[in-house]
């Protein structure tokens, strides 16, 4: 329930952060304002005593997210790859909350995969390990199955992990709201909208069958990927709440000492996962969405495992081309092609000066070429694109943050593994590539017989639908001459449009 009782929710927040003693850390690792910092631990003091206590074996920072429940520990994982946004130290910490969370008993386990299934445990799988990874809404299991012998990963699904969810989520809603209401400039954020994008997202992962589903489909999709390795989801031995997969064997992608141990090159890793990224949402439009290094593997011989499919992202074909023309336009430097596309899309509001924006894309791209990684302060970056959008009244598209967040996680994996890393001369074949088959002659070509092919599927009922609107027409001709006129001259401008891109289909086949 949204209501006002999420304000101690909230507080307890901050005197779970205070009780926990990460409120220094994360202040320092934003660079929060002195004023800023004061304020924070004024008010947070007073309230310590309602601070839960969390685990105190973790560290600081870690304590306090997984003490305050599922929500607050996504929010972790995501910052634990962007060392250069938090400091090495804080990301060291946050890696803790990808996969090693403390466990829940086995027997609970067990006993929940009994009644999804309803049979005993001992019918569907010969063994049972105790947890072998544990994250924020489930944990793994190690097992043979029973009637082939393979090994597989059991993920089974945290006790009470929706009511949590949801509490967490209620709280991120009453504080979007209260945000949006007392600080009208945010509005163009769209935080309520975020929150609820969010909780959808949220919820698709609660359910272990749509992951099956989404391991499935991006299984399919990659099967030619050199490189990658998607394991095999077990569609018979999934349900609601427990999940099977075929067990992968490898290092973890965090795992840099074990990884330059079996000789393996860690540039080559960190490039290669960034273009398997970009692929992924250029090409297919269905991505990974939460690829950091705790649902990554290496194995012996190099190949790139991926796992944990809870949340996958799609972009239909229209933004694929939007987002490939805007990162081709900045690795080519044409940053008037770049503020243009914005504005085509939609991005920036029309009454805004094209030119002006252009050149503040260049004051972003231009200092950034040219260097590596370590040479980049991010958060200096982020601080002035926010400044950007900002002043150019750019609102936040929903239909883009698990993209846009995604391509943040990814880079961080990529950096970790190798700092050097220049993200822009990485991506530009993979740009390239896409733009030569999505973008020119051969687009249009694809875009022009899919054009035929729905108005074939339509062809028959045209007549029909021409013949009732014409009489329609006919019986609102005296009072609304005008506006008849006008919905006859469209109908014939659309079948003229119709037969004319059957005509151009035609024309190019022939060539």
């Amino acid at each position: 329930m949204r209501g006002p009782h999420n304000i101690v929710r909230l507080i307890r927040t901050g005197a779970t952060f205070q009780r926990a003693g990460a409120l220094s850390f994360v202040l320092d690792a934003f660079n929060t304002p002195r004023h800023l910092r004061l304020l924070v631990r004024v008010t947070a003091f007073p309230f310590s005593w309602l601070g839960r206590k969390g685990d105190p074996s973790l560290p600081p920072v870690t304590r306090a997210l997984s003490a305050m429940g599922p929500a607050y520990i996504k929010f972790g994982q995501i910052l634990s790859t962007r060392p250069d946004l938090v400091g090495e130290e804080m990301a060291r910490q946050l890696r803790v909350l990808q996969d090693k969370l403390p466990p829940f008993p086995a027997v609970q386990a067990k006993a929940m995969i009994e009644k999804e299934f309803e049979r005993p445990i001992d019918q569907i799988f010969s063994e049972f390990s105790e947890p072998v990874a544990a994250a924020s809404i489930a944990q793994v299991h190690k097992a043979p199955l029973v009637e082939t012998g393979e090994e597989v990963a059991v993920k089974v699904l945290r006790p009470a992990i929706e009511r949590a969810f949801q509490r967490d989520v209620d709280s991120f809603h009453f504080a979007a709201n209260i945000i949006e209401r007392l600080m009208p400039a945010t509005r163009r954020l769209r935080p309520t909208e975020v929150i609820a994008h969010f909780e959808g997202v949220v919820k698709g992962e609660l359910d272990l069958r749509l992951e099956s589903a989404a391991a499935g489909e991006y299984a399919a999709n990659t099967v030619n990927d050199a490189g990658f390795i998607v394991p095999k989801a077990y569609f018979f031995h999934s349900e609601r709440r427990v999940m099977t997969l075929e067990w992968a064997e490898g290092m973890a992608f965090g795992d840099l000492e074990a990884i330059e141990a079996a000789g393996l090159d860690r540039k080559d890793l960190g490039e290669r996962v960034l273009k398997l990224f970009l692929r992924h949402a250029l090409n297919d439009g269905y991505f990974h969405a939460d690829m950091h290094q705790g649902n990554l593997k290496v194995s012996a011989t190099g190949d790139i495992i991926a796992y944990d499919f809870g949340i996958m992202g799609r972009i239909d074909a229209y933004t694929r081309r939007v987002y490939a023309e805007i990162l081709m336009g900045f690795i080519r430097k044409d940053y008037r092609r770049v503020a243009e596309v914005h504005f085509e899309a939609g991005y920036v509001p029309r009454d805004r000066d094209i030119d002006e924006f252009a050149q503040a894309l260049r004051s972003v791209g231009e200092p950034i070429f040219g260097m590596d990684a370590t040479q980049i302060s991010m958060g200096r970056l982020l601080n002035y694109l926010f400044e950007v959008t900002e002043r150019f009244g750019m609102e936040t598209r929903t239909e883009l943050i698990l993209l846009q967040r995604t391509m943040v996680v990814v880079e961080g994996v990529a950096r970790t593994m190798y700092p050097q890393i220049n993200i822009w001369e990485v991506a530009q074949p993979v740009v390239e590539d896409y733009i030569k088959e999505n973008v020119g002659p051969r687009a249009l070509v694809r875009d022009l017989v899919s054009t035929a092919q729905v108005l074939a599927r339509f062809g028959p009922k045209l007549p029909v639908l021409a013949e009732r609107l014409l009489r329609t027409q006919e019986e609102q001709a005296r009072e609304e001459a005008p506006r008849a006129q006008t919905t006859q001259n469209f109908l014939y401008f659309a079948i003229g449009c119709g037969f004319t891109a059957l005509a151009l289909v035609v024309a190019q086949l022939a060539l």
